[in-house]
């Protein structure tokens, strides 16, 4: 394994802070590593692998695609594009979708239509208000948006006109609003942030605030959107609908793609042509991976099956919360959940990885679950017994 890892860092930045194993295939909820050892995974590529691994018949659409085109630039249009928008159009109940190569480049196309929208309006809005242990990526829109001063400080002035306002205090939002502010943004589930759910009322509050207002509502659901949460939009289980929403990780099972979609009303006011583009966003190869993806969750009823693992999940979680004098709470729905621990989280996860388990950490003490959607209750049950050992 050694061998791979000099061989795979090779030349490149050292910008992560990566485990130490080498990954080499994966079957199902697994991993395998280059020396063969099985790991069973409850981090899906950061909440990204919803599919699993291997799943048969997303790698045959995908080469089949490969076969017929694989790019060709927005300038044309292509066979998959059209039909991965209507589906994500039907899953997301928004309007209008633009492609992205990733969920941070979502939350700058957001932004951008959210300034766009108010120019076009004639309002002269421009100031955003964001949340308190938000986060929403790491190019310098999405930055901007971002409270976490270890990710922020560095890379200083970000871009002007940002307030943050206090998670779930709907009070401390109305405080910060001026004529002037043109769109709230907010997850709905924080992920990175400490798997922090919003209140029904907070987002209710949200929603009829920016319609007394005329301010937008953005939703970023990057991490907790495509039936993690047992809906397949986190907003479908508040009944909230924004105007603007940012998506991207399970949506392509694996092939960076990500999307922002928005309603009619601001898809007319908003971005025209040459206001904003990509020149891989929505290929043939991701439309055609996003389309899969969807057909396969509505065929499978992955909605329903997140909501009874979901149960069984919340249900383990909880009877560790009261067995173990490390945890202090569960946090979460559905399969996006973790626990918070009475201290920093990194010794459990390096000896989780020893035992054959693949966690993650949102914030330094809780530890993070965003499995591949497709987990049974007997994965779980595994997953509980190794928890159980390195706690």
């Amino acid at each position: 394994m050694n061998q791979y890892m000099e061989e795979t860092n090779g030349g490149l930045v050292h910008t992560y802070n990566r485990f130490p194993v080498v990954l080499d295939h994966g079957e199902g909820v697994y991993l395998y590593d280059t020396d063969g050892k099985k790991y069973l995974d409850f981090a899906a590529g950061i909440a990204v692998s919803g599919l699993g691994y291997s799943n048969e018949e997303w790698k045959e659409a995908l080469k089949e695609q490969i076969d017929h085109l694989v790019h060709t630039s927005n300038l044309y249009y292509n066979t998959t594009c059209g039909k991965a928008a209507g589906l994500l159009k039907k899953a997301s109940r928004m309007d209008r979708v633009f492609f992205t190569n990733s969920g941070t480049e979502a939350i700058e196309g957001a932004l951008k239509a959210a300034r766009k929208y108010a120019w076009a309006k004639g309002t002269g809005r421009y100031e955003f208000i964001a949340m308190t242990n938000s986060f929403h990526g790491r190019s310098m829109g999405a930055l901007s948006v971002t409270e976490h001063d270890a990710y922020r400080t560095p890379f200083e002035p970000l871009i002007p006109g940002v307030k943050f306002a206090v998670f779930n205090d709907l009070d401390s939002v109305k405080k910060l609003v001026t004529e002037k502010t043109c769109a709230i943004i907010l997850e709905p589930i924080q992920g990175e942030g400490g798997i922090n759910l919003a209140t029904p009322e907070f987002m209710e509050g949200i929603r009829a605030l920016c319609d007394a207002e005329g301010i937008l509502m953005i939703c970023d659901e990057i991490q907790c959107g495509m039936a993690r949460t047992g809906a397949m939009f986190a907003w479908q289980k508040y009944g909230v609908k924004p105007d603007i929403l940012a998506m991207a990780k399970a949506i392509g099972s694996g092939v960076p793609v990500g999307a922002f979609a928005m309603t009619e009303e601001v898809a007319e006011y908003s971005l025209k042509p040459g206001d904003h583009g990509t020149t891989y966003g929505g290929n043939p190869l991701v439309c055609a991976s996003v389309a899969k993806t969807l057909e396969i969750y509505e065929r499978e009823q992955m909605t329903e099956h997140v909501k009874e693992v979901g149960a069984y999940l919340t249900e383990k979680l909880d009877a560790l919360v009261q067995e173990s004098d490390r945890v202090l709470e569960r946090r979460g729905t559905g399969l996006i959940q973790g626990i918070r621990l009475n201290g920093p989280v990194g010794d459990v996860i390096q000896e989780a990885l020893k035992e054959g388990l693949l966690i993650i950490s949102a914030r330094s003490d809780v530890i993070r679950m965003v499995p591949p959607l497709v987990i049974k209750n007997r994965h779980i049950d595994e997953m509980i017994r190794i928890l159980q050992k390195v706690l």
